[in-house]
């Protein structure tokens, strides 16, 4: 029989409340804070005109992407996992107005392409934690590529960081920001391109490109802030 914990946690209305509890303190410590969006122009541009965009980013800034992506000019498609740590992201995500995608281990990879790319040609951005859905954490994997090359999508990095935020024990450090904390939204757009006969090394040099380029916009937001980008060997970030 399962435990009382294990009850709970998988309890319809505990994760309903749990989900709401954390959209509404993280509403609370948006609104009470100053955060800058900068570099996001040409992401803008896109969905504007009706031009979907895969939106790749770290597990770790996750939960601030409801304040990241444009979607009072176009909608966007998060994928989640079935795990409970990700039904709660991508639920949190549904109440800032993300549609999802969810991912199982029981579904093939070809449905789930099937249905990714169903989602962009109706129109539909995609956001992605490149390093999810369990690590290692800041390590990219291909599949942001691989949709990229099929769909032939823009790939845009973000990431957020603020002066103050708490870190939560999880794989990946989970970083929540802290109510009246400066803080700050960053996107660069990867320019690589992924060609359709890429053999398996063409794909792992343009997996560390992009993931170079999520880096480089999570330690612009790190600094911005006046914290200190992470330097610690990739898989074992803090």
């Amino acid at each position: 029989m399962p435990s009382l914990r294990k009850r709970l946690a998988d309890h319809p209305g505990v994760n309903r409340w749990a989900e709401d509890r954390l959209a509404d303190y993280l509403r609370y410590a948006y609104r009470t804070s100053t955060f800058e969006r900068t570099g996001f122009d040409q992401m803008d541009a896109c969905v504007a005109r009706g031009e979907p965009v895969i939106m790749a980013l770290w597990h770790q800034r996750l939960v601030m992407a409801g304040y990241m992506f444009p979607l009072h000019l176009g909608p966007i498609s998060s994928l989640t996992t079935s795990a409970r740590a990700g039904r709660l992201a991508g639920e949190v995500l549904n109440r800032f107005g993300y549609d999802t995608v969810p991912m199982s281990s029981h579904k093939r990879h070809v449905s789930l392409s099937r249905e990714v790319l169903r989602r962009i040609r109706g129109g539909s951005s995609i956001g992605i934690a490149a390093d999810g859905p369990g690590g290692p954490p800041r390590v990219c994997s291909e599949v942001p590529l691989m949709w990229a090359r099929v769909s032939g999508c823009r790939v845009f990095a973000v990431a957020f960081s603020a002066n103050r935020a708490i870190k939560l024990p999880t794989w990946d450090r989970l970083m929540l920001p802290t109510p009246k904390c400066r803080g700050i939204f960053t996107c660069r757009e990867w320019t690589g391109t992924v060609p359709r006969n890429a053999d398996e090394a063409g794909i792992d040099r343009l997996r560390l490109d992009l993931e170079a380029t999520i880096d480089a916009a999570t330690d612009e937001a790190d600094r911005a802030v006046g914290r200190t980008p992470d330097t610690a060997p990739k898989g074992l970030r803090s």
